[in-house]
């Protein structure tokens, strides 16, 4: 069988390729924009990839078309297969069909820390020797892959609210009949597909009513909109974690949230000591052992896993330290990202000058939705530099009237490189956040920071 899949190189598609792969499935795919680490996953995996979305991709015809949530209507390709009457199918259903359907599924849902989450979980299967596949929003470190079959009975997976497709707009995680599920937090987010926070809400409560009643639904406690949503009903066992409430629950050990000890029902199982910042992290770790132990992991196990977990790739990842400055990428893109990303940075690295750089990139982003809370998410930077995209629906000197003279706006990347570079030395911390490739500005700037060094 030969299948090709449109939107190849996004994080979930990507993801899908690798399991075809991995099955036995022909694989090629197509792409408006290819660039790392999706890009040389796929190519490392012999796939071939196509830039663009033209008609002659498609011939000769495939036998199926796996079509991302990022095509619509007036795409050449998606008119192109509606005209030539091809087979095609959105992602999920693809998956659900494919390979969940004969598995225990355990899907990591919410707005934010599902990468994370569900990388940690899959780690802490794998230390239990259980084998678990997986397909997670991002590279983890322990794997060096996102996505893989797998062996054993169970499956991993990032829960994505986001819709499935151009002609299903149902969230995708309504797809995978979670036998285990974590919600980890709800917030608006998804501008471009969600009216508002009740849009969200019903897709969560949809969710919710197709976790069986042998399930388990794991909820971070104190969570008002996960409340909401429970309230409108829930027919599986509910267990809720959080830091120092919930029925799992973490007492920080470090400020930093590098140390916390995990206790089940007020006893104490085993103390995490691991690489990861935050709090928020430190509730995504929580998360990932409860649900562990739902499938008979033990908490210790999963505590001496976590410990020895790696991380993801552009989660606070530490790429370069040139002339003793320190360059981190991060997908934090939504303001509760990027004011957790930040303030756990600050707590470990106490004074020292922390410098962020945003590429204002998701779809919400872009409309403005988050506009008002961005300057506050930003507080715990010492200079802040901010990309201006010319797509960019709204005024950003807002936020540089609330961030004073902290704040540089910027309207192409070679000049926020000229910027940065000026403004870094030695012993600072530069954080750039975006969700995309941000035209290899983190390569280009470690590269002028290299350069600076050999020439002084």
């Amino acid at each position: 069988m030969r299948i090709h899949i449109l939107g190849i190189c996004g994080t979930f598609m990507g993801g899908l390729a690798l399991l075809a792969r991995e099955l036995g499935i022909e694989v090629e795919g197509s792409d408006a924009q290819v660039y790392p680490p999706m890009s040389t996953q796929l190519q490392a995996a012999g796939i071939t990839l196509k830039e663009g979305y033209e008609p002659a991709h498609l011939q000769p015809a495939p036998d199926l078309v796996v079509v991302g949530n990022a095509l619509s209507r007036g795409n050449p390709a998606v008119e192109y297969i509606l005209d030539q009457g091809l087979p095609y199918v959105s992602g999920p259903q693809w998956l659900a069909q494919t390979l969940l359907h004969e598995r225990h599924v355990l899907a990591v849902s919410g707005t934010h820390g599902k990468t994370t989450t569900t990388s940690m979980l899959a780690w802490i299967l794998e230390s239990a020797g259980l084998a678990p596949g997986f397909l997670i929003g991002g590279v983890a470190q322990d794997f060096g892959i996102s996505a893989r079959a797998g062996g054993g009975r169970y499956f991993v997976i990032e829960a994505d609210e986001y819709d499935s497709a151009f002609f299903d707009k149902r969230s995708k995680f309504i797809h995978y009949c979670p036998d285990t599920l974590v919600i980890n937090n709800i917030e608006f987010d998804h501008a471009d597909i969600f009216r508002d926070l009740e849009d969200i809400r019903r897709q969560f409560n949809h969710l919710i009513r197709i976790v069986p009643g042998r399930g388990q639904i794991l909820a971070r406690a104190g969570d008002a909109e996960i409340d909401a949503v429970l309230e409108r009903g829930c027919w599986t066992p509910l267990a809720r974690f959080g830091v120092e409430q919930g029925d799992w629950q973490a007492r920080l050990l470090s400020a930093d949230g590098s140390a916390f000890a995990v206790s089940r029902a007020g006893e104490v199982q085993a103390d995490v000591c691991w690489s990861l910042l935050g709090s928020h992290n430190v509730e995504n770790g929580l998360a990932a052992i409860a649900a562990a132990a739902h499938v008979g992991v033990e908490p210790a196990a999963a505590c001496e896993a976590l410990s020895r977990f790696q991380g993801v790739r552009r989660r606070l990842e530490q790429y370069a330290c040139i002339r003793d400055i320190t360059l981190y990428d991060d997908f934090a893109h939504h303001p509760t990202a990027i004011r957790a990303t930040l303030g756990a940075l600050r707590r470990r690295v106490g004074a020292a000058r922390v410098i962020a750089i945003l590429e204002p990139r998701s779809n919400t982003m872009k409309l403005g939705v988050h506009k008002d809370e961005l300057a506050a998410s930003l507080a715990d930077a010492d200079a802040i530099l901010i990309y201006q995209p010319s797509g960019l629906d709204w005024d950003l000197s807002a936020v540089t009237t609330a961030l004073a003279d902290r704040c540089q706006i910027l309207t192409d990347t070679e000049s926020l490189i000229d910027a940065a570079a000026e403004l870094a030395g030695p012993g600072d911390h530069v954080v750039i956040m975006s969700n995309g490739g941000f035209e290899g500005l983190h390569g280009r700037l470690a590269s002028r920071l290299q350069l600076e060094m050999e020439n002084d």
